[in-house]
């Protein structure tokens, strides 16, 4: 027959630990089992916790009847894990004792280090451009007041900069909206092939000037699908401007549409926008973080093309807000193809 302590901790739904005066462990539940290991009921509760914060928070609450809070950080095997972990005095018959409680809060924890990251990102994202900017306004307010070539070089490039910062708060906001209707699943009836087109006739100026040759590939039958007609031609324009500027001089930028068929990943009839190059490539290490917030694979590079380091994170979004599937497949010299996956209905 169970005791009362561990029947007390059975009926608590987070990890439980029940700690006598005598500083051992009483009762267990089955989560803090598994957490903790096998084995540790009827030992002093130092052997299996080990963390001397939460240790102290124990003792403490022993000895004078007070509650506690602390934590219990630990790794699942895959990534670090921080538990809340509340510590109560509780007056039983023959004894007192403490009750323990782990609250996981690893999520919590990881959209906060998020937050501090995109801040600390977008921060230093502008600062680059506003140093820039006001050491040119100094420089024209003083030494070079009268020297028309400097003054116009220095304005070339205080344009230059504004644009760039103009570029980045655009796609914050961006960004922001999309986000925002991440749950909403579009109802519009849309033509993938159209925006095709129309990405690509938009597109044919900057093709030009990089000296990349723009393609379509277009079946002969209409296809069309229900989405979002704006957000897919921003994806479109991210994958195709991105192929454009950074796979090279002479390279072939081609934007593809196949489908509809039969995708099991998706497990429904899909269509695929393929946007390929047969640029420099993109290194295989970079691929699984392409779509983070401000990734860059050559930052120095990305900067002078005028990118903002937002683009993929806004296509990955738009693609999950249409339930579909991102894929890259690039190697070193090879090329990169970007696959989007996206249900017709």
């Amino acid at each position: 027959m169970q005791s009362s302590a561990a029947l007390f901790v059975n009926a608590v739904p987070l990890p439980a630990l029940f700690i006598s005066q005598s500083e051992r462990i009483e009762a267990a539940n089955a989560a803090a089992l598994s957490l903790l290991g096998t084995g540790i009921e009827g030992r002093h509760f130092i052997t299996a916790l080990r963390q001397p914060m939460l240790i102290e928070a124990i003792e403490a609450s022993l000895r004078d009847g007070k509650p506690r809070k602390s934590e219990y950080l630990t790794n699942d095997g895959q990534q670090d894990t921080t538990y809340k972990v509340s510590v109560r005095y509780v007056d039983m018959t023959p004894e007192a004792a403490v009750l323990v409680c782990f609250e996981d809060v690893t999520a919590f924890e990881q959209a906060g280090q998020m937050r501090r990251d995109f801040v600390a990102n977008v921060s230093h994202e502008l600062r680059t451009p506003l140093t820039a900017l006001i050491g040119f306004i100094e420089t024209l307010k003083g030494p070079a007041r009268d020297d028309d070539v400097a003054r116009q070089r220095f304005l070339d490039i205080m344009d230059d900069e504004s644009k760039r910062m103009n570029r980045l708060v655009g796609d914050l906001l961006s960004l922001s909206r999309v986000e925002a209707e991440e749950r909403v699943r579009p109802t519009e009836i849309m033509s993938p092939g159209d925006v095709i087109k129309t990405t690509a006739h938009s597109l044919n100026a900057l093709a030009k000037e990089s000296d990349v040759i723009l393609k379509t590939d277009l079946p002969d039958h209409d296809v069309v699908m229900g989405g979002d007609r704006d957000q897919i031609r921003q994806v479109l324009t991210n994958l195709a401007e991105n192929a454009i500027k950074y796979s090279g001089a002479g390279s072939v930028v081609t934007m593809s549409l196949t489908g509809p068929a039969y995708e099991p990943r998706l497990r429904s009839q899909a269509i695929r926008l393929i946007v390929s190059d047969t640029g420099q490539g993109i290194d295989v290490h970079h691929i699984p973080r392409l779509t983070e917030r401000f990734y860059r694979v050559d930052s120095h590079r990305s900067r002078e093309m005028g990118g903002t380091g937002l683009g993929l994170a806004i296509v990955k979004h738009i693609v999950n807000r249409h339930r579909g599937r991102l894929e890259v497949e690039s190697a070193k010299g090879q090329g990169a193809c970007f696959t989007v996956i996206l249900p017709v209905s």
